[in-house]
């Protein structure tokens, strides 16, 4: 053990003796040999003081020789996943990934080609939240292999993920006056699920669609949400007039007795709506109005509460970006703010709504 410098032997069987040093080590029971790069023997010597030191102390990191190809280490990886939703998302992630690496192996995935990687899902018009999405998955693979000593660095050391903020598509601010378009062609299910959506802070898959009769509270204008995103998504949300009106409107015309959720299914009552695309993209078409998605509503309940004078900090917390321990400790403090800021909401739209000398639009009810 220690430092030598390796013999060649030539065609003609004579030998030459090579100028390298090498340094031979014990590590994990075995014998390791490894070049130290260097023709000076005083600084081979330091090398080999550093490893042995590195060794004794558990700091040495002894790489596997032939690492398994990212699509084991992916398989691997999936089998440990016991919640279906996130397995489903890292299957279709690993899929794209597996999609441009091919059957490389874990150590031949660097960050030069991860740049690459992003650079082609950019150009072939992948947005950037979902390209980070997939490069959180390839991260936690790469995280994992390099605990477990199967690579020798973290190529995510050198790689940043996009900025979804810069790239992102601005959301569309329905205005008021196609707000009236909208709801003057819109069928009464639809009708009321935009005023819901468009005078509350509800998500509209994981809140508004599943909300049933029981959990509207019409007297104390208001909406106890049951199931939501986050445990602290779970809270009361202040009904605005207008929208209780509109809710009131809806189940006169339907109501518990035929179906315990708001926004049910009408090929089977006893479920609730999962989606409405070309119910959405129909209505948009006949209001002349671009498309844009249907969560984007969202975004005009935040742009006119702000406009009505709420604060960021408020209209953060009333679309549920709060923390747990601020809603829990506060809980009370905040359905006060929330019900002045439903106020104020109000006020706002009774400011844009058309004066009396003025032709209103006509509901139109499929």
């Amino acid at each position: 053990m220690g430092l030598y410098r390796r013999t060649k032997r030539r065609k003609d069987g004579t030998t030459r003796r090579s100028k390298i040093w090498w340094m031979s080590y014990i590590a994990d029971g075995r014998q390791h040999c490894e070049s130290t790069h260097t023709s000076n023997k005083r600084t081979a010597e330091k090398m080999l003081s550093i490893r042995q030191a590195q060794v004794a102390e558990g700091r040495y990191r002894l790489i596997a020789a032939k690492p398994p190809t990212l699509k084991e280490w992916a398989d691997q990886l999936l089998e440990t996943i016991a919640h279906q939703n996130t397995r489903r998302v890292y299957t279709s992630c690993t899929k794209t990934l597996l999609g441009f690496f091919g059957e490389a192996r874990l150590s031949e995935v660097t960050a030069n080609r991860i740049e690459v990687f992003k650079r082609f899902r950019l150009k072939a018009g992948t947005g950037p939240a979902t390209i980070n999405r997939n490069l959180a998955v390839l991260r936690r693979m790469m995280k994992i292999a390099y605990r477990r000593r199967l690579i020798g660095q973290n190529p995510f050391e050198e790689v940043e993920f996009l900025s979804e903020r810069q790239l992102r598509r601005q959301p569309h601010i329905l205005r008021f006056e196609e707000e009236a378009r909208l709801l003057a062609v819109a069928s009464p299910m639809l009708r009321a699920l935009v005023v819901l959506l468009v005078e509350t802070e509800l998500r509209v898959g994981k809140e508004a669609l599943r909300m049933r009769w029981d959990d509207i509270d019409l007297g104390n204008h208001a909406i106890h949400v049951q199931e939501s995103k986050t445990p602290s998504g779970r809270r009361l949300v202040p009904l605005s007039e207008h929208c209780k009106t509109e809710l009131s409107r809806w189940r006169e015309l339907t109501g518990p007795s035929f179906s315990q959720y708001v926004f049910f299914n009408p090929r089977n009552p006893t479920a609730h709506l999962l989606k409405l695309p070309k119910t959405w993209t129909r209505a948009l078409k006949q209001a002349k109005i671009d498309y844009f998605p249907i969560y984007n509503l969202r975004a005009t309940f935040a742009s006119r509460l702000s406009a009505a004078g709420t604060s960021d900090n408020l209209v953060a917390g009333l679309l549920g970006h709060s923390s747990p321990s601020i809603v829990h400790t506060y809980a009370k403090v905040l359905d006060e703010y929330r019900r002045d800021a439903i106020k104020k909401l109000e006020q706002h739209r009774q400011s844009h709504q058309p004066r009396s000398d003025e032709p209103e639009v006509e509901t139109i009810v499929n």
